[in-house]
């Protein structure tokens, strides 16, 4: 029998357990993601339907549920799919997009690079702006000198967008000296937006 692999995800907020869930799918025919919340679920199957997948939900004791994942045939991981989600807030919060990488998708990486940079300068474009942008993780590569979206989001900041940069990403990329735009925060201001978001998309 195919070995299966399981996500735990409870306690995660929305969209870690999406983002989870399609990682661990690239990479196994079978998985089973473990939420504890509706919210997770409805999105984890709405990621499954998208990618053509066969699912079947198993309840378990109170909020607990089982969704069981099996990739069909024609799954391709390249394709592009947004993890975004209802995070259970009033919908008077902010729209949060939280950038985790510096390319978009998977696959290709320079076609990664050029998805983000028009992902960037579309969101710049849109009149409805969202209110936060958090960069974290190779994200933060985004906001420093050279980066090719640099002026789309010095455009964004300028129109009233927060720009949030993980500080202990650019430490660790060793790329301080270069930080060009946004505010340098911590997870802890980072985990308080993401969480008070009326909607919370990551590309």
């Amino acid at each position: 029998m195919t070995d299966i692999k399981i996500i735990d995800a409870r306690g995660l907020s929305c969209p870690q357990p999406v983002v989870l869930t399609k990682q661990a799918l690239e990479a196994n025919a079978r998985v089973t993601t473990i939420v504890d919340n509706e919210t997770a679920l409805e999105n984890v199957k709405r990621l499954a339907g998208k990618f053509g997948c066969d699912l079947t939900v198993e309840p378990e004791d109170k909020n607990i549920h089982k969704i069981h994942i099996t990739r069909g045939a024609d799954f391709n991981k390249d394709q592009p799919f947004a993890a975004s989600c209802e995070t259970g807030v009033a919908s008077s919060g902010p729209f949060v997009i939280a950038v985790t990488e510096d390319k978009m998708g998977r696959g290709d990486d320079d076609l990664g690079t050029v998805l983000m940079k028009a992902f960037i300068h579309t969101v710049a474009g849109q009149a409805k702006k969202p209110g936060v942008i958090i960069f974290y993780n190779t994200g933060v590569k985004l906001t420093v000198q050279g980066a090719d979206v640099l002026e789309d989001l010095k455009q964004l900041e300028s129109e009233g967008v927060q720009i949030l940069v993980c500080g202990t990403c650019l430490n660790y990329f060793e790329i301080n000296d270069k930080h060009a735009v946004g505010v340098v925060s911590n997870m802890y201001d980072i985990v308080e937006t993401m969480s008070q978001a009326g909607r919370l998309l990551t590309p």
